[in-house]
């Protein structure tokens, strides 16, 4: 059995030295990881862990722990190794950048329609008016079962203080467009330092529900042995 598992978040270069990053710890990620090695490491022949560059990697012998910068980084990745082996699940836990930058310029620049970019490995801390452009990143998701139709496919999808039958709505949605086998929906007005709430869609609209990370871990872990079998 391969495994693919995605965590933490992507960050993306606006020169050398600085990046545009979201909040993401990849916590998720690393407690489902961990669960799979826990029940079912005698059945894996390898786990590939994508983890962001501020996520914690994930360790042991048929592991093998993917550094993640950007997103057309982890689009790489995934595009290689769905296309070089058979991927039996995909946990697409990673919080991937909506947005990537297209190119750093001043606002005094775009006023006089100055089309010169700003380049450089350091960009001067001296500019009073910065202006990133940015540009919509691909929906690397979309492209999973595309590529590997057989694989079993868990999407994530986070909101904020939304009604609970709108949380699960959207949830589902993911689900159908993207092919998924599973997604987990969880409200960041749900999530603390104890608890994290989380509901696991199946394909037929049922859900399981969770009260922490350990719990969702054991499910999602659980839920994919069992569509892979």
């Amino acid at each position: 059995m391969k495994i693919i598992i995605t965590a933490g978040g992507t960050s993306e270069r606006i020169d050398d030295v600085r990046s545009i990053t979201n909040t993401s710890t990849g916590r998720l990620g690393h407690a489902i990881g961990e669960r799979f090695l826990d029940n079912y490491s005698q059945e894996i022949d390898q786990l590939y862990y994508l983890h962001g560059l501020r996520a914690q990697p994930l360790e042991g012998a048929n592991v093998t722990a993917i550094p993640i910068e950007g997103v057309r980084d982890l689009e790489a990745e995934l595009k290689r190794l769905l296309t070089e082996e058979r991927i039996d699940g995909v946990i697409h836990a990673m919080a991937v950048s909506d947005y990537m930058v297209r190119e750093v310029t001043t606002l005094e620049k775009i006023k006089s329609g100055d089309t010169t970019k700003l380049e450089g490995n350091k960009i001067s801390s001296n500019i009073d008016d910065l202006t990133i452009i940015m540009q919509r990143s691909p929906k690397v998701i979309r492209m999973i079962k595309k590529l590997s139709p057989q694989t079993t496919l868990v999407g994530f999808k986070l909101l904020s203080h939304v009604p609970h039958e709108e949380l699960i709505q959207v949830g589902y949605g993911l689900l159908q467009k993207n092919d998924c086998s599973f997604v987990l929906a969880n409200d960041l007005a749900e999530i603390g330092p104890n608890m994290h709430k989380g509901y696991l869609i199946h394909r037929d609209g049922t859900c399981d529900s969770m009260e922490n990370n350990e719990q969702i871990a054991d499910m999602i872990a659980k839920r994919v042995w069992e569509e892979t079998r």
